[in-house]
């Protein structure tokens, strides 16, 4: 079947030196490097994923208030701020 494809110049001069050293035409070299490269992708093994967790002890503040906790930094950051402006 024919196809139209665009390569790098510089990658096809080096399926052109390959075709070369090997003995073959870069059409029946890009064929088995495409066969080649879609067989490793499809024999790939899928390895599960692990997530490896470390304590981190107990929080050091009361989490439930974490919103709080929030508004409070806000605050105060704002205070700096303005503190700096005079």
């Amino acid at each position: 079947m024919r196809t139209t494809i665009d390569i790098d110049p510089a990658l096809l001069e080096q399926l052109r030196l390959e075709a070369v050293r090997r003995g073959t035409t870069v059409k029946a070299l890009l064929n088995s490097a495409l066969r080649a490269g879609l067989a490793a992708r499809v024999a790939e093994p899928h390895t599960a994923y692990e997530v490896h967790t470390v304590s981190l002890g107990a929080p050091r503040m009361d989490l439930d208030r974490a919103l709080q906790l929030a508004d409070a930094l806000e605050d105060e950051e704002h205070r700096r701020d303005l503190q700096l402006r005079k």
